[in-house]
């Protein structure tokens, strides 16, 4: 299973009561036997022409009101997030995954290298970070930043939790007997997951990984949006439907009024630009003819 889609499974499986995992079990081997069964369901699904975002959104409105909503995260996250020609292999781990962890009450962590045990680590907290209301991000960036500082700063405390040859149920109880309690429950699961998922020599960098991963995530989910008139209700849902379609993620508006746009929108999330604005299009056609297209293209049109 690739190491981001194995973190997210830990974070939502690992949670489950008995009876909760054998309904998720039931639901995933039953998916993954109808994407086997079905070959123009796992066209779909495979197919690189289709964003990753889309593939999720068939998924999703598939299953939707048919599987329990833990197993629908799971297929989501899965179509979303692996490649498309990995999704009917990862759907198969996802559901072997879960019945193991069912049966024998363990889900294994095999060691992986640095960058891989990372992406681990991410898709932990990208289970978590989906279930929080944005304003908290801030608070997580910082109680992570503060705890990688204080293991760096402890030669006691940085020797126990990094090293890998200590008990990992020691160095465990110790990050939890030192936060819990002081810190955001994310935070504290997070932390935890550093010692479990991660490599025990890179704790304090696999917590500066996550500082920077939760500010980006937070990126994703607030859309600063620049508008020359004010947006009624209904063009603002309309607005996050379409942008909760194009990142697959539930984005927040912040909306700045700037009259001096002209008309239309400009929308910026994460490192997109989306600039639909009247003086973005006049701008543009400014450079068109400064660089003499619009010019050449006319001539070409009388000819």
């Amino acid at each position: 299973m690739l190491p981001k889609l194995e973190g997210f499974a830990a974070a939502l499986l690992g949670r489950l009561d008995a009876t909760v995992l054998a309904t998720v079990v039931s639901d995933l081997d039953a998916l993954d036997t109808t994407i086997q069964s079905r070959g123009d369901l796992s066209a779909v699904l495979t197919d690189t022409s289709i964003s990753n975002v889309a593939r999720g959104q068939v998924l999703r409105d598939l299953l939707t009101n048919k599987v329990s909503p833990d197993a629908l995260r799971l297929s989501v996250f899965a179509a979303e997030s692996v490649p498309a020609q990995e999704v009917p292999r990862s759907m198969d781990e996802l559901a072997h995954v879960a019945r193991t962890l069912l049966d024998s009450g363990e889900f294994h962590h095999a060691g992986l290298g640095l960058l891989e045990a990372r992406r681990r680590v991410g898709g932990f907290a990208d289970a978590l970070l989906d279930e929080i209301a944005t304003d908290d991000f801030s608070s997580i960036e910082d109680d992570l930043f503060r705890w990688a500082r204080t293991v760096e700063g402890n030669a006691e405390l940085r020797h126990l939790l990094l090293d890998r040859d200590a008990p990992l149920e020691a160095r465990l109880g110790l990050t939890s007997q030192l936060l819990e309690g002081k810190v955001n429950p994310v935070s504290l699961a997070l932390a935890q997951f550093t010692v479990l998922g991660g490599r025990p020599r890179d704790v304090v960098g696999t917590l500066d990984f996550l500082v920077n991963y939760v500010a980006q995530a937070r990126d994703w989910r607030v859309a600063r949006v620049h508008t020359a008139r004010s947006l009624n209700d209904t063009s603002q849902r309309e607005l996050v439907g379409s942008l909760n379609a194009l990142t697959g993620k539930n984005v927040e508006l912040q909306i700045a009024e700037e009259p001096d746009l002209l008309g239309g929108v400009l929308v910026e999330i994460g490192d997109l630009r989306l600039d639909a604005t009247t003086r973005g299009r006049l701008g543009a056609l400014r450079d068109a003819v400064a660089s003499g297209r619009v010019l050449q293209s006319a001539v070409n049109r009388n000819d």
